[in-house]
C-alpha cells in the first residue's frame, strides 16, 4: 500500500492508545492475552458504529424507495458456498517462513510487509526476520464449524464470509413477497468472518468482522450504467453524510488482471490511510454469475419476468459493499487532530456531528449538588433530542479536553451564575468559541449550533471532488 499520509506514521498507534483509553475499542477477551485480529467495542465504540450504521441504512433503504432491507443467518446451508465457488477458490496464497520468526504471510502481500518494516519491498525472504519463505499454497479463508452433536463431515457448516450469499438466495422470496419490479435493491448489515492470514492494521483488517451490503438487480445491458451512478453515489455518502474529507479519497478502477471471476468490473473507494492506500468500498459489477449459479446449482427458478418488456431474463448486479469496522477506523484518522493551545497540545477528534457518539455535553462547573442537580436535570431535558452525556469529574478544563478528544461537538457549562441568570454557557469543539443562552432556549440554541457544525464539516471536507477524479489517484 504506498502512498501514505505524510507525517502520520505513528498515528494508528495513537488511536489505538485513545480509543483503549476512552473506550471506543478493545482487545478481545484481553485478560486472557486477547485473540489476535479480533475486538470489542466498549461504550463509545458502540455509538459510533450505531450512528455508522444508521446513517448507511438511511441513505441506502429509508430514503429510498427502490430498495428493500434483508437479514439473513450467518449459518446456510453447505452447498451456497459450494455453487458460490467460496469453497473451491475463496483462498489465498499462503508462505510460511522457516527462519527465526516461523510466521506466515500472504505471498500477495509481501511487498506492502516487507515496506511496513523499512525494508526494500523486493527484499527476499521473510518480512519479519529474513528467514527463508516455503513454496506458496492455497489456504481457504472459511472458517468451519459442525450443526449437531456429532463432528463429521455431514455436519460440517461454514460461518460466512461475507453477506452477499443470503441476499442472492432469497432474491426470489423478496420479489414475490414485496413485488419489486427490477431495477431495485436489497441492503443487508451483518457479521462476517474470515481467517486471515495476515490482518492487522488495528481494526482494519479483521477475522470476525460487520458488513453493509447491498446488491443492486438490475436489467443486462444497463449494469454498467448503474456501476458508474453507485460509484458516484457511494463517494458522495462518503464525503457529504460522514464527513471524510474529500482530499484523502480516491476511486480506483481494478485492472483486468485484478476482477474476481463473477466481475467485469470493480471499482474500490480507497482512504489515503497512515499505512498507505487502503480498500473502504468496493463496487462490483457482478454480471449474473450468482443468481445464475444459483438456479443451475439448487434447481429453482431464479429468472425475472419484466412485465414492462414482456421478457424473462436473469437479472444481473451491481455491489456497492463496505464493512463497517474500516468506515469506522476511516472516521478516526481522519478525524484526529493535534493543536497547540497555551503550550499544551490538544487533541481533537473532529467527527461529524452526525457519527459523533456524543453531541451534547453537560458539564456543571463544580461537583457541588447546588450546580450538579440542575445540570443533570438538563441532561435527561435534552435526551430525546440530543445524544447527551453528563460529566461533573474533575476540573473543567480536564472534562473539556476529553470531550474534545472523543468528538464531541458541544460542551454546556452550569455554573455559579446560572443559577442566578438561568443561563448557560455553550462551548463549541473546533473553535473553541463560547456563547451565553438561556436554559429555556438551551435546546434550540444547540440545534442551530449543530446545523452551524454540519456546514463546517462541509467546509473542512471539501476539496477536488474525488469522484471528478474516476480511476485517478496519487
Amino acid at each position: 500500500m504506498p502512498d501514505a499520509a505524510p507525517g502520520r506514521a505513528d498515528l494508528i498507534e495513537r488511536l489505538v492508545s485513545l480509543c483503549k483509553q476512552r473506550g471506543f475499542v478493545f482487545p478481545s477477551s484481553e485478560i486472557y492475552g486477547g485473540i489476535n485480529a479480533v475486538y470489542d467495542y466498549g461504550p463509545l465504540g458502540v455509538r459510533l458504529r450505531r450512528n455508522i450504521r444508521r446513517r448507511w441504512w438511511r441513505a441506502m433503504v429509508d430514503l429510498r424507495d427502490d430498495v428493500e432491507g434483508i437479514e439473513t443467518a450467518v449459518l446456510m446451508n453447505p452447498e451456497v458456498w459450494v455453487a458460490s465457488g467460496h469453497v473451491q477458490s475463496f483462498s489465498d496464497p499462503l508462505v510460511d517462513c522457516t527462519g527465526k520468526c516461523r510466521k506466515r504471510w500472504r505471498e500477495d502481500h509481501l511487498a506492502d510487509e516487507r515496506r511496513a518494516r523499512g525494508r526494500p519491498p523486493d527484499a527476499p525472504g521473510c518480512p519479519e526476520c529474513g528467514g527463508a519463505l516455503t513454496p506458496a499454497r492455497q489456504f481457504n479463508l472459511m472458517f468451519k464449524t459442525f450443526v449437531g452433536p456429532v463432528e463429521e463431515d455431514a455436519a460440517q457448516v461454514w460461518l460466512r464470509p461475507e453477506t452477499a450469499q443470503g441476499m442472492f438466495v432469497n432474491f426470489a422470496n423478496v420479489v414475490n413477497s414485496t413485488r419489486r419490479r427490477i431495477p431495485f435493491g436489497i441492503a443487508q448489515i451483518g457479521k462476517g468472518f474470515r481467517n486471515e492470514i495476515s490482518p492487522g492494521n488495528f481494526i482494519f483488517r479483521l477475522r470476525e468482522f460487520e458488513l453493509m451490503e447491498m446488491e443492486w438487480f438490475c436489467k443486462p445491458g444497463s449494469d454498467r450504467e448503474w456501476h458508474e451512478y453507485w460509484c458516484a453515489e457511494r463517494m458522495r455518502w462518503h464525503v457529504e453524510d460522514l464527513g471524510v474529507r474529500a482530499a484523502n479519497l480516491r476511486l480506483r478502477a481494478h485492472e483486468k488482471d485484478e476482477l474476481s471471476h463473477y466481475s467485469t468490473a470493480t471499482s474500490d473507494i480507497e482512504y489515503r490511510f497512515p499505512f498507505g492506500w487502503g480498500e473502504l468500498e468496493g463496487i462490483a459489477d457482478r454480471t449474473d454469475f450468482d443468481l445464475d449459479t444459483h438456479m443451475k446449482h439448487s434447481g429453482r427458478d431464479l429468472s425475472y419476468f419484466d412485465t414492462a418488456t414482456n421478457e424473462r431474463y436473469v437479472p444481473y448486479v451491481v455491489e456497492p459493499a463496505l464493512g463497517l469496522d474500516r468506515v469506522m477506523i476511516t472516521l478516526l484518522v481522519d478525524g484526529y487532530d493535534e493543536e497547540d493551545v497555551r503550550g499544551e497540545t490538544r487533541v481533537v477528534l473532529r467527527l461529524h456531528p452526525d457519527v459523533a457518539p456524543v453531541q451534547v455535553a453537560i458539564l456543571p462547573l463544580s461537583k457541588k449538588a447546588e450546580l450538579c442537580e440542575p445540570a443533570r436535570a438538563i441532561e435527561h431535558g435534552l435526551r430525546s433530542r440530543f445524544a447527551t452525556e453528563y460529566d461533573e469529574t474533575q476540573s473543567i478544563g480536564r472534562r473539556y479536553r476529553r470531550q474534545d478528544e472523543i468528538g464531541t461537538p458541544l460542551a454546556v457549562t452550569f455554573d455559579f451564575e446560572s443559577l442566578n441568570d438561568h443561563a448557560v454557557t455553550i462551548r463549541e469543539r473546533d473553535g473553541m468559541s463560547q456563547v451565553r443562552v438561556g436554559v429555556d432556549s438551551l435546546a434550540e440554541a444547540l440545534g442551530d449550533q449543530l446545523t452551524a457544525s454540519r456546514s463546517r464539516a462541509a467546509q473542512r471536507v471539501s476539496g477536488a471532488n474525488p469522484v471528478d477524479q474516476l480511476r485517478g489517484g496519487d
